[in-house]
């Protein structure tokens, strides 16, 4: 079974299977990082190559690994016995194969080498399989390359809970690469040294726990290179790739991060300076503590980490501090489930005024009418279609595409149900609501009327009062924990995610003092940023170094 499920995928075309091809320039550039270099002797080296595609990786390693051996002294009739180890590459489309296989073939016998030999070469070299199921030698000195971009939901079901069992890190919705990463981590040697160009989400998202938490026990993060804006890819794709080296070393090294090109000029002068042992501001800085058992990598100036430091070990999470952290409802089919309030034509029970992002304005919510069909009981039971007549009709006219729905299919006779349960409790309870995607954050108070939209991300607090917590989450602190913790968006957006927000840092409301807590409400109705932030500095109680820090900091 499982034999035929990856045929199916690996006949699938290049962009449903999750390929994606690098340019021969960014190439060059990993490979120089790596340190695989045409002078040393790379003859004594192996490097493997986890998903080669069309050879974008392999096709210069070859190169390099033959002039070397030649450069060396290597005899070209002697090359198979040589170097029959000294590379290995996987790939699961058999097309692909095949057209590296001659790929690879032409180059080596350019060098001088017999087309009999060539053939057993590229033998020795490729292997038509999945890289993730097939046996592989262990002990790399290298390893390098681009892998596949492949959503779970692509995987059929039989092979993604073989890919679980082998793979711990493949977790929650974790992208194919993940496994790829830890698979290829495993098989390197002592000392041994990985890059890999691919999505950055998963430095700082919750799906990347697992990985961080296998690196941070056995592994040293040397580098990392932000191309977001870099065209790094042969065509235009929509990923945030990151370039990051990964040495199979235990040590106290600082990681290198880079200053993020702008083009591929800028990626190859940084490149060019990455490996030197003076740090270069221009450049790149020396980051320690970017590697902590599983957290996200923070990757900001040094001096906002240590600030972002001393707050998590000086004060509670945002929950921790008696607030709840919460994102409004998906339906699975909002043009079913979700219109004008008034003309759903459902009984007053099973429907709730609803507010997304087009209904946050200037600060303010501004309801544009419209509301949510609601199958949940306030208990959270499904509704008894029978019990409500106009919601029966509703739902058996939209029957066909209700059921089309992941989960309809799951949830049996309750397959009319929305996707999140809605509790009619949170329509009026007060709340602060939060836009997902946004450059600063835009925190609004909505008075208890609505409820959100799953483009909102919602607080809500049995204990804070929300005026004073409004000024806190609209603050240039906070706005510092976003976009250390949060991943970037094309255009310098950050994500305002449920992860993100509870990683916010606040006192017990028992602890804030009366004079503060009035001066933290007063900023909040008035607006002004630099009263907020007065407001918020002196709650935390920041240093005049901190404060500096802050004032320095940069988001808009």
């Amino acid at each position: 079974m499982v034999a035929v499920l990856l045929k199916q995928i690996a006949d699938t075309p290049d962009k449903e299977r999750g390929a994606i091809y690098t340019k021969r320039e960014v190439v060059e550039i990993m490979l120089d990082l790596l340190g695989y270099t045409s002078d040393q002797d790379l003859a004594k080296t192996s490097i493997l190559e986890p998903s080669c595609g069309k050879g974008d990786f392999l096709l210069p390693v070859v190169e390099r690994l033959l002039s070397s051996y030649l450069q060396h002294g290597g005899c070209p009739s002697a090359a198979y016995n040589n170097l029959k180890e000294a590379i290995q590459a996987t790939e699961i489309n058999e097309q692909s194969y095949l057209l590296t296989w001659a790929k690879i073939k032409k180059v080596i016998v350019a060098h001088g080498i017999s087309p009999f030999d060539a053939d057993l070469l590229t033998q020795s070299w490729l292997i038509h399989a999945d890289f993730l199921l097939v046996k592989m030698p262990s002990g790399f000195d290298f390893i390098a390359g681009n892998p596949p971009y492949l959503r779970q939901e692509k995987i059929p079901d039989s092979l993604l809970l073989e890919y679980r069992r082998r793979f711990h890190t493949l977790y929650d919705r974790a992208d194919i690469y993940v496994p790829f990463i830890e698979r290829s981590l495993n098989l390197l040697r002592t000392n041994g040294q990985l890059s890999f160009i691919c999505s950055d989400r998963w430095m700082k998202n919750r799906y990347g726990g697992p990985l961080r938490n296998l690196i941070a026990s056995g592994f040293h993060l040397k580098s990392v290179i932000s191309v977001n804006d870099v065209p790094a890819f042969t065509e235009e794709v929509c990923v945030y790739p990151a370039i990051f080296i990964i040495q199979n070393a235990l040590c106290n090294d600082a990681t290198r991060i880079a200053v993020p090109p702008k083009t591929l000029e800028q990626l190859k002068a940084t490149a060019n300076v990455m490996n030197l042992p003076v740090e270069n501001d221009q450049f790149f800085r020396e980051m320690s503590g970017v590697v902590l058992a599983g957290q996200p990598w923070l990757t900001e100036a040094n001096s906002h980490i240590e600030l972002i430091r001393r707050l998590e070990r000086d004060y509670p999470t945002l929950e921790e501090a008696g607030c709840r952290v919460g994102i409004g409802v998906a339906t699975g089919a909002d043009g079913i489930y979700i219109g004008r309030y008034e003309d759903l034509d459902v009984e007053d029970e099973r429907k709730v005024p609803l507010i997304g992002t087009k209904d946050i304005c200037h600060g303010n919510v501004i309801w544009k009418g419209r509301g949510v069909v609601n199958p949940f009981e306030p208990d959270g039971s499904i509704a008894d279609l029978e019990k409500y007549p106009r919601f029966k009709k509703f739902v058996l006219e939209n029957e066909v595409l209700i059921r089309r729905r992941n989960v309809a299919s799951r949830a049996g006779n309750n397959w009319y149900r929305t996707i999140d349960r809605i509790s009619t409790d949170l329509v009026t309870t007060p709340k602060l609501v939060i836009p997902d995607i946004k450059g600063t954050a835009n925190v609004v108070y909505e008075e208890g009327r609505y409820y959100p939209h799953h483009n909102l991300y919602y607080v809500t607090s049995k204990t804070w009062e929300l005026r004073p917590l409004q000024t806190i989450l609209r603050s240039r602190l906070f706005q510092l924990f976003i976009t250390a913790y949060s991943v970037k968006m094309q255009g310098g957006y950050l994500r305002f995610q449920a992860q993100y927000l509870r990683r916010l840092r606040l006192p017990k409301w028992e602890n804030v003092p009366l004079d503060m807590r009035l001066a933290l409400a007063k900023a909040a109705v008035g607006g002004d940023p630099t009263e907020c932030d007065a407001a918020v500095a002196e709650l935390f109680q920041l240093s005049d170094s901190e404060l500096l820090t802050l004032r320095l900091f940069k988001y808009d």
